[in-house]
This record gives C-alpha cells, structure tokens and sequence, in this order.
C-alpha cells in the first residue's frame, strides 16, 4: 500500500468512523487482530473498545463534533495524524454533565495499518484538559 492510500485509510476513519458513526466503515477498517497501545492498564485494548470510545462515550456527549485535520505524516505502515475533535458538549462525558460549552481535544495518533485496515494504535489526546475547561467558566481550548 502507498502512503497516500495509507494516509486515504485514516482520513476515511476519522471521517467515516469518528464523525459519522459509521459501524459498516469502521467493519470495513478495523482489522481483526487491531491492538489499541494507548488503551489504559487492564482496559480492554481491542477493536470493540475502540468504537465504544466514539460510539458510547465521544457522539453522544458532543453535538456538531468535527474532525479537523490539520498534519499528515507517513513513513512505512505508519500514519502520524495531528487533529481536533471539537463541538458542543451537550452530553455527560466522562462523569461531566452537559454545559452547552465549545469543546476542543486536541489529538496525535500513530496507525500502523496493514492490508488497507488499522492494526495498531498509539495516541495522547488534551481530553483531561478539555474536561477541566468544561467545569471551569472559561472556554475549552484543549
């Protein structure tokens, strides 16, 4: 696979899966054997969780949410994404009830993809700062 189909793989994800809610999609990305590395000790780490973390926990609690990338960088299998998930927060997130607020989190994350699908994930992401932000009169800037 090129890496401008690798990159096209992740761009379709974050639009697709992330922002659309597209189970078919994310079938369709997410291989089999997908290992999430940035899954927390004793969190499960597979594709299912994955999708819970966007389907359960992220859509419900922001409206508008958006995807924006901003950098791409490919070498090999991997992809390195810089981007912003970012909306209104209208839904409990993460034991934070709604506030109506603009809600930035700023993302980098490393896929390593193989066969046209994601088979590893390592990422780091301003959702602490976003969450303080929310209970705080100021705005969220990740």
């Amino acid at each position: 696979m090129s890496i401008t189909d690798a990159k096209a793989v992740v761009r379709r994800f974050n639009r697709d899966v992330i922002e659309r809610g597209d189970r078919e999609a994310f079938d369709d990305l997410m291989s089999p054997t997908f290992i999430n590395r940035s899954a927390p000790p004793g969190a499960p780490s597979d594709g299912e969780s994955m999708w819970d973390t966007f389907d359960r926990v992220l859509r419900p609690a922001i409206a508008g949410l958006t995807v924006t990338i901003h950098d791409q960088i490919a070498e090999g299998d991997k992809v390195t994404t810089r981007k912003t998930i970012s909306g209104t927060h209208h839904g409990t997130l993460v034991g934070v009830e709604p506030t109506g607020k603009p809600i930035r989190i700023d993302v980098i994350d490393i896929v390593r993809i193989e066969d046209g699908r994601y088979a590893e994930h390592w990422g780091i992401n301003t959702l602490p700062t976003a969450l303080a932000s929310l209970q705080r009169d100021e705005p969220s800037d990740g």
